[in-house]
């Protein structure tokens, strides 16, 4: 009679607890949440790739090292494909304008998808042309940084050459390219 009343007594103890665990909506199968799928944006909303912050400081930084290893002073700005700075860095001595034409050369590699000294060669003639786009700036210095499509710009400015600006900006580009792949 005894282990009939033991085995009544756990049937009842595992009854209960699972009523318990019912009512309180704890259950061995909710113990392990089921991965969710990240929502899906509506038709009428375009996602684009947006070059990471991890990413543009490094390639900002290797413009920078670049420049420095040859003594030159220079500001290296780094834009999404809007044009607005994700990264600036602006090395010891660089001068005061250097800042603003590296954003607008970064902003003109990565709107145009072609490095600035290309896009500065096909502009001639009177009258309007690209370079009154403001916010823009067709001196060597600026390289896009491509996936698929530009989703970035580099821009070097401060060195006492364009071709120099797009050497160092080439170095930040060659730092991650691996990357973009």
């Amino acid at each position: 009679m005894r282990s009939n009343t033991r085995n009544r007594a756990v049937v009842g103890t595992l009854v209960g607890l699972g009523i318990l665990g019912g009512a309180t909506g704890l259950t061995v199968a909710q113990a392990a949440p089921a991965p969710q799928q990240a929502p899906q944006p509506p038709a009428a909303v375009i996602q684009q790739p947006v070059l990471s912050v991890d990413a543009a400081t490094k390639a900002a930084q290797a413009a920078l090292d670049a420049a420095e290893a040859k003594g030159q002073r220079v500001t290296v700005s780094i834009v999404d494909r809007a044009g607005n700075e994700r990264v600036r860095l602006t090395g010891d001595g660089a001068g005061p304008q250097s800042g603003e034409s590296a954003k607008r050369k970064a902003f003109t590699a990565v709107a145009w998808g072609k490095p600035t000294a290309e896009l500065g060669k096909g502009i001639t003639g009177d009258g309007p042309t690209l370079r009154d786009i403001p916010g823009t700036l067709f001196l060597g210095g600026g390289v896009p940084v491509t996936a698929g499509s530009p989703i970035a710009g580099i821009g070097v400015a401060g060195a006492p050459s364009a071709d120099l600006d797009a050497e160092f900006a080439n170095a930040g580009l060659q730092a991650i390219q691996a990357e973009l792949r």
